[in-house]
């Protein structure tokens, strides 16, 4: 921030920040192994298709683009992988999220917003139904999730989802803080727009 003044705005992730994942990730395993295992290996290259567009400069759709990579790296149809990781990454760990969710930051979040503060989620994965699951849809102004109507056109830690967020909410980037699980992805995507970090451990 310039000058000491406060934010105006909260740019918070999803994924490891609004909900501890470790132990969703376990519990996902687990079910994995007796109902999925056939996905196992669809998922992981999905996940390692996610690292290597954190890199790359390809412009579009981010989850789309991990989509058609991950299917041509596995010789499957887009709409097959698709299909399981909505199935595994989405929908099968909602059932979890409210067990494991951060509740002070929620709370800090909402007491955030009652100050007047702006909210945007700002997410590499498509984030709503997960938001759902938490309870947290209204807490958000804004939502900038990869894979949804107005995402973003890079992975962080390109800065595109943090530069929508704070144009949607009308803040200049220099009064939003990120919060985030990652410094190498959040922290650096707030790093190069100029926007204050707080890391989630």
């Amino acid at each position: 921030m310039t000058g000491g003044e406060p934010e105006r705005a909260w740019l918070v992730d999803l994924d490891g920040t609004l909900y501890l994942q470790a132990p969703v990730r376990l519990a996902m395993a687990a079910e994995l192994s007796l109902l999925g295992w056939r996905s196992v290996r669809l998922l992981q290259r999905f996940r390692r298709e996610q690292e290597l567009l954190r890199e790359l400069e390809l412009e579009g759709d981010p989850f789309r683009l991990q989509l058609e990579r991950t299917a041509a790296a596995l010789g499957e149809s887009p709409g097959v992988i698709e299909a399981s990781v909505r199935d595994w990454m989405i929908e099968r760990p909602a059932k979890w999220l409210p067990l494991f969710r951060r509740r002070a930051l929620l709370a800090e979040i909402e007491a955030f917003r009652a100050g007047g503060g702006r909210t945007a989620l700002v997410s590499d994965y498509p984030a709503r139904r997960k938001l759902e699951a938490l309870g947290a849809s209204g807490l958000f102004d804004v939502v900038v999730a990869s894979g949804e109507p107005n995402g973003p056109t890079r992975l962080k830690p390109h800065p595109s989802g943090v530069l929508n967020a704070a144009a949607a909410l009308g803040v200049d980037p220099a009064r939003c803080l990120v919060i985030g699980d990652r410094p190498d992805a959040d922290g650096r995507a707030a790093a190069a727009v100029g926007m204050a970090f707080r890391h989630i451990a």
